[in-house]
């Protein structure tokens, strides 16, 4: 197989992995298996980013909407990838990515912060999806071996 057909995107209506309409609800699970994070770190992320509020129905089950997803990857991106504390992850989404521009000259890192359009952000929530997907079939052949 080639390495282009790792990353083809499965043969599915555009939107995520999970066969869901893009702008459909998702349950804290679709969204952790999905993202890579744990639930606990989600519900922690609810508490201390006030501007995440996933739609919680009876018994306090939760449904994120899209706009929910893209603000759980961006606060992922800035704490995981670009090495912010939560604090400053916090105060830079409070401020629109403006904290982050003042303190870095590169027209680039201004960019990085602002949050992707909509479609790029289904593609790469259907792509991580996948890529999770892929990683757990080949952890369960390697342990079945």
């Amino acid at each position: 197989m080639s390495e282009e057909g790792l990353f083809d995107r499965p043969a599915q209506p555009a939107g995520y992995a999970d066969g869901k309409d893009p702008e459909a609800l998702r349950t804290i699970g679709e969204v952790a298996k999905a993202l890579g994070i744990r639930q606990h770190v989600l519900r922690y992320w609810e508490e201390q980013f006030p501007m995440l509020k996933p739609l919680k129905r009876s018994g306090g089950r939760r449904y994120y909407r899209t706009e929910d997803v893209r603000l759980v990857e961006t606060i992922d991106r800035l704490v995981h990838r670009e090495g912010y504390t939560l604090k400053g992850a916090k105060k830079t989404l409070q401020t629109g990515g403006r904290q982050a521009a003042a303190s870095v000259d590169e027209p680039t890192q201004q960019a990085s912060v602002a949050t992707p359009p909509l479609s790029a952000m289904s593609a790469n929530f259907a792509l991580r999806a996948r890529l999770i997907s892929l990683r757990t079939t080949l952890v369960n052949a390697l342990h079945e071996a």
